[in-house]
């Protein structure tokens, strides 16, 4: 491995997992989550070629972690934590550790426009209209809103966002 790329790894991996750190902390109590969660996400993707070059600067030393049990104790804890959040948390269909958020979007999205239309103080055909002005083509009443996002190849947030400007 060429020397600059052996004296980077490290320093990288630490630098980018303090900026992972810090803007985990954020979204997991909704300071700024706007703004931090691009950062999460982008710069922990980054962060995965310097922890790769790690790995390979330190292929023999890691080696020897992994003939050790904490080494698998951690893994495994690790992957038993993680996968706790991909279980159902009940009746509600949210998933456990979701943020509320999450499961509001979840039930708007299945929502019909008649529903949305109760909810924001509107009539049904001023909910397809304002879907359809949206580049919402395929909104029609007895489609859910996250059916009619998909098939008018919008994203969920693109549905909430227009969902919000409903109610405004």
């Amino acid at each position: 491995m060429p020397s600059i790329l052996a004296r980077y790894a490290t320093p990288f991996i630490t630098g980018l997992f303090l900026v992972s750190l810090i803007s985990g902390i954020a979204l997991f109590f909704h300071w700024g989550p706007g703004q931090f969660h691009g950062i999460h996400e982008w710069l922990s993707m980054v962060l995965i070629l310097p922890f790769l070059l790690h790995v390979w600067k330190n292929w023999r030393p890691m080696v020897l972690y992994f003939k050790r049990a904490p080494m698998v104790i951690a893994l495994l804890v690790s992957l038993a934590a993680s996968l706790a959040f991909f279980m159902p948390l009940g009746s509600s269909g949210g998933q456990r550790g979701a943020p509320p958020q999450v499961a509001l979007i979840q039930m708007v999205a299945k929502a019909k426009p008649a529903q949305l239309a109760a909810l924001v103080g509107k009539k049904e055909d001023e909910i397809l209209a304002a879907l359809k002005a949206a580049g919402f083509a395929a909104a029609a009443p007895d489609l859910s809103l996250g059916d009619i996002a998909r098939s008018s190849g919008k994203s969920d947030r693109d549905l909430i966002m227009q969902v919000a400007a409903l109610g405004g």
